[in-house]
C-alpha cells in the first residue's frame, strides 16, 4: 500500500494521513428526531489523540457513555443504532459518523441531549459545515488503518457485499428499487474530503409516501417531512425543489455506508462494494471482517505511506502492524 505525500503532508487521495486530527473548538448542532419529531441537539468537542469517537447522552441518571463502534450496533432496520435502545442508545448516527469519516476526522467527544441525533435536513452537509466552520487540529500521533488483504464477503438472498484489498479508500454502491425514479443506480468513488463534500454529503434520506405512512401509525418517523428526505409518491418527487441530483439515492446509500463503515473505529484502506446494500448489509460485512483476522491488519501512517517504487520492486516491510481483536456480537 502507498500513498505519496507531497511537500505539505497531503497524499495523493487528498487526505492528510501523517497525522490523526480532532475538531478546533466545539461546536453545537440543533434540530429534531426524524423518529420522535421532538427537539435534539448535540455538541462535538475536541478529543485526545486516540479517542476515537464516543457519545455521551443524556439519561436521567446522568450521562451514559458509548463509543462508536461496530460492536454497539443494535438496531440496523430503520438507521444505525448504537446501545441499548430502550435505554441509553442513540439512534441516526450514520450521517454525523460519515461526515466525521468523510472529512478526516478521528477522535471527537459529542454530547448527545436525548435517543436521537437532529437529522437536519436528512444529509450530512450541517455537519460538514460545523466541521468547516470550527476547522481542524492536527495531532501529534500518527494515525493508524485498517488495511484489507483479502476479500471478505457477506451474502443475503440477493444482496451482498465485500471489502477487497485496494491502494486506497475506495466505494462502488449499486442500488437497484423497483421504482421508476429510482431503478438501478451505481456510483463508484474514492473517498476524499473534497469529493465527500461537494458529491456525498449533500444527498439526503429519501422513502415512500406510503412507507412513511405506515411508519407513523407505528409511532416512528414523527419527524419526518421534505425538509428533511426526498419523498416518493408513485413515480412523483413530492419534494418542489425536486432532487439535488437524478441519481441522490445512490448518493446517500453511499453515504449510509461511509457512515456505517466508519464503525470500523478506524479508517479502512480497501475497497468496499456493495449491491442492494443498507445498514443492515454494511454492519454484516464488519462483524464478518473482524471474525477473520488474517483479512485485515492495523498499520500506522508511516507503514502506510511506504514509498511506490519500494513497494513494486518487493522491498517494502510492514512494521509495527498491531493484530487487530476479532470479536463482538453478530447484530443484524
Amino acid at each position: 500500500m502507498y500513498l505519496e505525500r507531497n511537500d505539505k503532508g497531503w497524499n495523493n487521495m487528498g487526505m492528510r494521513v501523517e497525522k490523526q486530527t480532532t475538531l478546533a473548538d466545539s461546536v453545537t448542532l440543533n434540530g429534531i428526531g426524524v423518529h420522535s419529531g421532538g427537539p435534539a441537539s448535540i455538541t462535538l468537542h475536541p478529543a485526545d489523540a486516540n479517542s476515537g469517537i464516543v457519545f455521551h447522552r443524556s439519561t436521567k441518571g446522568g450521562y451514559v457513555q458509548t463509543e462508536a463502534n461496530w460492536k454497539e450496533v443494535t438496531a440496523t432496520s430503520l438507521c444505525t443504532v448504537l446501545g441499548d435502545p430502550h435505554d441509553s442508545g442513540i439512534s441516526t448516527v450514520e450521517h454525523l459518523m460519515a461526515a466525521l469519516r468523510g472529512m478526516g476526522v478521528d477522535n471527537v467527544t459529542a454530547y448527545i441531549d436525548g435517543p436521537e441525533m437532529p437529522i437536519m435536513d436528512g444529509s450530512s452537509e450541517a455537519f460538514v459545515e460545523a466541521i468547516d466552520r470550527v476547522g481542524l487540529k492536527t495531532l501529534g500521533t500518527k494515525r493508524r488503518f485498517i488495511r484489507i488483504k483479502e476479500k471478505v464477503r457477506y451474502v443475503s438472498g440477493d444482496q451482498w457485499c465485500e471489502l477487497n484489498p485496494f491502494d486506497g479508500t475506495r466505494f462502488d454502491i449499486t442500488i437497484d428499487f423497483d421504482h421508476e425514479k429510482i431503478g438501478c443506480q451505481q456510483l463508484k468513488f474514492d473517498l476524499t474530503p473534497d469529493y465527500f463534500r461537494d458529491e456525498i454529503s449533500r444527498a439526503r434520506t429519501f422513502g415512500s409516501v406510503q412507507d412513511v405512512e405506515k411508519l407513523w401509525k407505528l409511532g416512528f418517523a414523527m419527524g419526518s417531512s421534505l425538509e428533511n428526505s426526498v419523498a416518493l409518491d408513485g413515480d412523483r418527487v413530492l419534494n418542489p425543489e425536486g432532487t439535488r441530483w437524478a441519481n441522490e439515492f445512490v448518493r446517500h446509500k453511499s453515504l449510509d455506508a461511509i457512515g456505517d463503515l466508519a464503525l470500523a473505529g478506524l479508517p479502512i484502506l480497501g475497497e468496499y462494494r456493495s449491491y442492494k446494500g443498507g445498514h443492515r448489509m454494511n454492519h454484516c460485512i464488519l462483524v464478518e471482517l473482524f471474525k477473520n483476522p488474517d483479512a485485515f491488519e492495523i498499520v500506522e501512517a508511516d507503514v502506510a505511506l511506504v514509498d511506490r517504487h519500494a513497494r513494486e520492486k518487493g522491498h517494502a516491510e510492514l512494521i509495527g502492524g498491531l493484530q487487530a481483536a476479532a470479536f463482538g456480537p453478530n447484530v443484524s
